[in-house]
C-alpha cells in the first residue's frame, strides 16, 4: 500500500522491474532543476517574490558551466540579477581583468582561445571570475533569498499526470545521500542546460548535436558539436612563452610537439588535426591542433580546453557510454598535456594543474518544441511578438556572415509543448539550433531568461494560474 504522501515508480533493469515506494520530501510553488545561470536565476527571482522555492543540482553549488564548469566569463552588467552578480562578484574580488597592459603579446597570439584574431599588439580587455569564488556568491545569494538549495542532488524523473491537450507534473523525483526522494511543486523550471526535465516528463525536442550547418558530415555521419572539459594552470610565465614563440620562431609550439612526439611524451590523440571537408563546422571546436588557453582569476593563472574528438560523433546530452567515453578520455588528455607543457615548453615549468571541471559541458543538448520555435528567419526580419519578454535587442549572428541584427524573443518559447505547468530557461529554451548554438546560450542571456522564468512562475503562483493563461504583454527587459 502506497501511503498518501508517497507515489510508486519504477526503475527498470534489463530483464528486471524493481518497484520502489518515494516518499514526498518537499513540496513548493516552484521547483526548478538545475542551478546554472538560468536555474540560478529563476530560483532567485521567484522567492525573491514571495514564492517558496526548491532547487536542486548535481553538483556543490550553483552556476553550472561558468563556475563548476570553470568558464568564468564576466561581462558588464545587462540588467537585474546579472548586473547584480557582477557587482557582487568584484565586491567580493572575485573579477579579474587582462588587458594588453597585463598581457602585452597576447592579442593576436595564436595560442589564444578568444584574442587571436585581435590585431597583435591591440587593446583588450578579457574579464573573467573565480568560478570557486563566484559559486560561493551565488549560493549565499540563494540562501538570502529563502530558496531550500539542495546540492548534491540528481534529477531522477518526473511525475507526469495525463491531462486533455496539456500533462502537468505533479513531482520529480532526485537522488542524494538520502536516497530517491520526491520533490512536488505547482510549476517546474527546466534549469538543467540540456533540457533533462523536458526529456523526462515526455515534452517533444530534437535531439541534441544538431551537428554541421547541413546536419552531416563530409562522409554522412551525423557529429554533434562536440563538449568540452575545461582545466585551469597556475604558475604560467607568459612572457617567457611568447619570447619562445619568437625566437624559436614556433607561434603554434609545432617543433616542441614534435620533440615531444619523437620521445614518445605526446600521444597524437592529444593534438588533433583540424577536420576538413564539406559540412565540416566551423574552425572552433573541429580538432585540437596545438594549444588553446585564456587568462583567468588571477596573473599567472590560465584556463585550457580540452574538446571531445569531433570524429567521435558523441551524444553526451542522452547517451551515457558516451558521456563516460568522453570523461575517461578528456581527463586523460589534460594529465599528458600537461605534463608535455611542464617538461617542454618554456614558462610552464613551474605550472601545476590548479583545477579541472567537474563535468564536460555539452555545447549543444536537446532542442524543446515550445508553443513558438524562434528561427533564424524571425532573427533576419526582425519580427516582433504581442508577448515579447524583451524590448529588441541586437547581437551577431555567426551564419551568412558576422551580421549583426535586432529582433525580439517571444515568452512563447519559454513554454513546452504539452505540458502546462513547466517554464523552460537558458540553453534549453525553443530555440532552433542555428539561433540558439552560436548567440543564445552566454551567462547574460541564460541568466535574464531565468529572471523572467523566475518572474512568471511566481505571478502565476500569485494569480492560481498556468504558465500557459499568464499573459506576457509588457517587456521584462
Amino acid at each position: 500500500m502506497t501511503a498518501a504522501n508517497e507515489f510508486t515508480t519504477e526503475v527498470q533493469r534489463p530483464a528486471i522491474v524493481v518497484k520502489r515506494d518515494v516518499p514526498i520530501a518537499y513540496e513548493a510553488d516552484v521547483v526548478v532543476v538545475g542551478a546554472g545561470p538560468g536555474g540560478f536565476a529563476a530560483a532567485l527571482q521567484a522567492a525573491r517574490m514571495g514564492a517558496s522555492v526548491v532547487l536542486v543540482e548535481r553538483f556543490d553549488m550553483p552556476g553550472g558551466v561558468h563556475t563548476s564548469g570553470l568558464q568564468g566569463s564576466a561581462d558588464i552588467g545587462v540588467g537585474g540579477i546579472h548586473t547584480e552578480l557582477m557587482q557582487r562578484f568584484a565586491a567580493d574580488g572575485y573579477i579579474y581583468t587582462a588587458t594588453e597592459h597585463t598581457h602585452p603579446g597576447w592579442a593576436g597570439n595564436p595560442l589564444s582561445h578568444y584574442e587571436r584574431n585581435k590585431e597583435p599588439g591591440s587593446a583588450f580587455t578579457r574579464m573573467t571570475f573565480n568560478p570557486e569564488g563566484a559559486g560561493c556568491v551565488m549560493a549565499n545569494m540563494l540562501q538570502e533569498a529563502g530558496v531550500t538549495a539542495l546540492y548534491g542532488t540528481s534529477f531522477v524523473d518526473a511525475i507526469v499526470t495525463r491531462g486533455t491537450g496539456n500533462d502537468s507534473i505533479s513531482a520529480i523525483v532526485v537522488e542524494n545521500a538520502s536516497g530517491l526522494q520526491g520533490i512536488a511543486g505547482k510549476i517546474f523550471i527546466e534549469g538543467s542546460g540540456t533540457s533533462e526535465l523536458v526529456a523526462r516528463a515526455g515534452a517533444p525536442f530534437v535531439r541534441g548535436g544538431g551537428g554541421q550547418p547541413e546536419g552531416t558530415g563530409w562522409d554522412g555521419v551525423e557529429r554533434p558539436i562536440p563538449g568540452g572539459l575545461l582545466w585551469t594552470m597556475s604558475g604560467i610565465d607568459f612572457q617567457k612563452l611568447a619570447a619562445h614563440q619568437e625566437s624559436a620562431k614556433d607561434p603554434l609550439l609545432h617543433k616542441l610537439m614534435a620533440e615531444a612526439a619523437a620521445s614518445g611524451d605526446l600521444p597524437e590523440a592529444v593534438y588533433r588535426p583540424r577536420m576538413a571537408g564539406k559540412n565540416v563546422y566551423g574552425d572552433a571546436y573541429i580538432g585540437h591542433p596545438t594549444l588553446d588557453m585564456s587568462p583567468i582569476a588571477a596573473d599567472g593563472t590560465y584556463v585550457l580546453w580540452q574538446n571531445v574528438p569531433y570524429e567521435w560523433a558523441l551524444h553526451m546530452d542522452d547517451d551515457a557510454a558516451d558521456h563516460a567515453k568522453a570523461k575517461r578520455a578528456l581527463r586523460a588528455f589534460i594529465n599528458v598535456e600537461a605534463k608535455f607543457l611542464r617538461k617542454y615548453v618554456p614558462g610552464f615549468e613551474n605550472a601545476t594543474v590548479s583545477g579541472i571541471g567537474r563535468f564536460v559541458g555539452v555545447r549543444d543538448g536537446r532542442h524543446p518544441i515550445g508553443e513558438y520555435v524562434v528561427n533564424l528567419d524571425d532573427v533576419k526580419a526582425g519580427r516582433t511578438f504581442r508577448d515579447a519578454v524583451t524590448k529588441p535587442m541586437t547581437k551577431t549572428f555567426f551564419w551568412g556572415g558576422h551580421r549583426k541584427y535586432t529582433f525580439e524573443v517571444p515568452f512563447r518559447c519559454f513554454l513546452p509543448k504539452r505540458i502546462d505547468n513547466m517554464i523552460l530557461t537558458g540553453a534549453s529554451l525553443s530555440f532552433e539550433y542555428k539561433t540558439l548554438f552560436m548567440v543564445m546560450r552566454n551567462f547574460p542571456w541564460c541568466t535574464q531568461t531565468g529572471e523572467i522564468a523566475g518572474f512568471a512562475a511566481a505571478r502565476c503562483i500569485e494569480r492560481k494560474i498556468k504558465p500557459k493563461e499568464f499573459e506576457f504583454n509588457t517587456p521584462y527587459f
